[in-house]
């Protein structure tokens, strides 16, 4: 499995190295498309935007979805203030805490791209006698643009308008001891792991009983990201997202984590027995844990109104949301449990 992984490390670092805040996916999608191409499949672009791939498998009237999403967190221009600095709105749960000072892209409509770093008002710390007591919230920080701009008009003559893109640098390292360290780990990680996944039915002939497909979404950070387009005899669906690491929960970023239950509630009795089940005969390192604060795609599937069955698994991530970290072990261990437990 070492080479699938060392495919998924690679694949991931391309992938989040193409910005795609939830609402500006297309050309992360179409890198996706482009991957499951070269594998060999023949993946389709829903009119939403989210990527569909029909992998194989013979009974298609229990077919099995796997899902994981492209889209990530990010911001959205709200204001150009009197001093040209941007004032944004988050698209999805960016914590203004967890920006803070980081550099960022203004992706504009029709005038390309500029640079800036969000940042405190006011934010030197020999000026501000109350930056280390200032509560970081979004009315209260900007973007500070890497232009020349000291007005609303020169920033308007930039073709900078409200509605544009920001998008945070996901500063991606992976370290000689194998972590992997970038923003949007979620769910950039797991779509390399359904790639690597593709790539190994390829290259090992493997025919599957049940049909099974793909579906890499792009609205999850907002909580309709597999809200349509689920194919017909579908039974079963796992999403494949991040796995939670944090004060009582029992999952590291070497684990593969199994969801009992999200804060939407518990996952389906049946999948979850089988995944630990075949965690357990294939002597993998996993977890199983109850994550407070969560919600993934198959729970809005369902809500959507699909009848089927539903599971969550990621490999383990820490400081979600923020500077992620997960490590190859933690990519190996979800690849192996969805091996087996696809068969």
């Amino acid at each position: 499995m070492k080479k699938y992984v060392e495919y998924i490390t690679d694949v991931t670092c391309k992938l989040l190295a193409i910005d795609s805040p939830t609402g500006y996916t297309r050309n992360a999608a179409e890198f996706v498309v482009e991957e499951y191409k070269k594998l060999g499949y023949e993946p389709k672009m829903t009119v939403k935007g989210c990527v569909m791939v029909e992998i194989g498998g013979k009974n298609k009237d229990n077919g099995l979805v796997l899902a994981a999403h492209a889209d990530t967190l990010g911001a959205m221009v709200s204001e150009i203030k009197a001093n040209g600095n941007l004032k944004v709105s988050p698209l999805g749960g960016m914590n203004p805490n967890n920006a803070e000072a980081e550099n960022c892209r203004i992706v504009t409509r029709f005038d390309g791209t500029y640079e800036g770093t969000f940042q405190l008002n006011n934010a030197s710390v020999h000026v501000n006698a109350d930056y280390s007591d200032a509560k970081r919230k979004y009315a209260d920080m900007e973007v500070v643009l890497d232009e020349v701009v000291n007005s609303k008009e020169d920033t308007e003559k930039l073709g900078i308008m409200v509605g544009d893109i920001v998008c945070f640098d996901p500063r991606t390292t992976v370290t000689e001891k194998g972590y992997i360290k970038s923003r949007f780990l979620d769910d950039k990680l797991s779509v390399g792991v359904l790639l690597g996944l593709a790539k190994y039915y390829k290259e090992n002939n493997v025919e599957l009983e049940n049909a099974q497909y793909h579906y890499i979404t792009v609205y999850e950070e907002v909580g309709h990201g597999g809200a349509a387009s689920i194919p017909e005899g579908v039974t079963e669906m796992i999403s494949v997202d991040m796995g939670c690491v944090g004060d009582g929960l029992t999952c590291d970023e070497h684990m593969v984590s199994i969801c009992a239950k999200d804060s939407r509630g518990p996952y389906n009795y049946d999948v979850v027995t089988g995944l630990i089940k075949a965690a357990k005969d294939n002597e993998l390192n996993y977890a199983v844990d109850i994550y407070p604060f969560y919600g993934s795609d198959v729970d809005v599937t369902l809500s959507a109104g699909y009848d089927l069955r539903h599971g969550l698994i990621g490999p383990g991530v820490y400081a979600s949301h923020g500077y992620e970290r997960s490590h190859k072990d933690g990519v190996e261990n979800t690849l192996k449990l969805l091996v087996a437990y696809c068969k």
